[in-house]
């Protein structure tokens, strides 16, 4: 994998399937096991979030000069999913599954809502901007995304 659209949608397949592992272990009230599976969801969330911050949006503001446009707009989406992820946290902490549930399903439809802006109007955008240096963008995201998946 090298380039952002081909890294990070991966990614966001990875973060899906560890929020459903999580959500079905809190629907079943299993939080020996969903405590861990929602840490897991977390961490991976965490490693997204700073690949995005730290390494693509400042490459793709520099190389276009705008940093009020659609970087601005995730990276607001990003705090508003902090938020759930801290109700989530938080709910796994009390064994409490109506919180979870609640948190769950509006952290859901907002990634959803994020992922698909990013990958379809964002990732593109960077690619395009980047050029070449998306490339070499796309494997430092991947090994640091790697490194915290192990």
């Amino acid at each position: 994998m090298s380039f952002p659209t081909q890294v990070l949608p991966d990614h966001h397949r990875h973060c899906d399937d560890l929020f459903v592992a999580a959500e079905e272990a809190a629907q079943r009230a299993d939080w020996t096991a969903a405590g861990p599976a929602f840490e897991r969801f977390h961490g991976q969330m965490k490693a997204h979030f700073e690949a995005e911050e730290n390494l693509l949006f400042p490459a793709f503001e520099a190389a276009t000069g705008m940093s009020a446009g659609p970087t601005q707009m995730m990276r607001h989406e990003h705090e508003q999913m902090r938020g759930l992820l801290a109700q989530l946290a938080a709910a796994c902490e009390a064994r409490d599954g109506e919180a979870y549930a609640g948190a769950a399903e509006t952290l859901l439809m907002l990634m959803q809502q994020h992922n698909m802006k990013e990958e379809n109007i964002l990732y593109p955008m960077c690619d395009q901007a980047l050029g070449a240096e998306a490339e070499r963008l796309g494997a430092d995201m991947d090994a640091l995304l790697e490194k915290k998946h192990a």
